[in-house]
């Protein structure tokens, strides 16, 4: 959870901003922060690219936690975790990956260590991971995201 308030930080917003509030202060920070805004010294223009990277990374990140991103794609996310089986997952400071046999992967924020150790010692990780993790904690789809942090 660590993440999310870095990069709501970064932002300048709360755990209450919609998706609609998410635009506008990005794109009213990015009309600050645009690096063809400063044109005057090669050091600003490095500093204003290195600010605008952190606010893109940080406003797609939001985006694929909001409530409002996984209302749209409820469809795709029930299907996936009812009919496709665990291919993969790795676990680092409680985020817990999750490749999927159709394709698709997810992370999952918050998920203890205790957790993880019962997933990987389940003699039916699907089954186990259904009824514990995918509906239990903060999730986002990285089946297209390459490259975030």
């Amino acid at each position: 959870m660590k993440r999310i308030e870095r990069h709501r930080a970064i932002l300048g917003v709360d755990d209450k901003a919609t998706l609609s509030d998410l635009k506008k202060v990005y794109r009213k920070i990015m009309m600050e922060w645009h690096p063809d805004k400063f044109q005057d010294s090669e050091e600003s223009k490095k500093m204003a690219e290195e600010k605008s990277t952190k606010l893109i990374a940080s406003y797609h990140f939001l985006v694929s936690v909001h409530v409002e991103t996984h209302a749209a794609s409820k469809t795709e996310y029930t299907a996936t975790i009812m009919e496709a089986s665990i291919d993969d997952f790795e676990f680092k400071s409680e985020i817990l990956r999750v490749v999927f046999s159709d394709g698709n992967e997810y992370e999952y924020y918050g998920v203890p260590k205790a957790i993880y150790v019962k997933l990987v010692n389940s003699d039916t990780p699907d089954r186990f991971a259904r009824r514990h993790i995918y509906e239990q904690y903060l999730y986002r789809s990285t089946s297209k995201i390459v490259g975030d942090n």
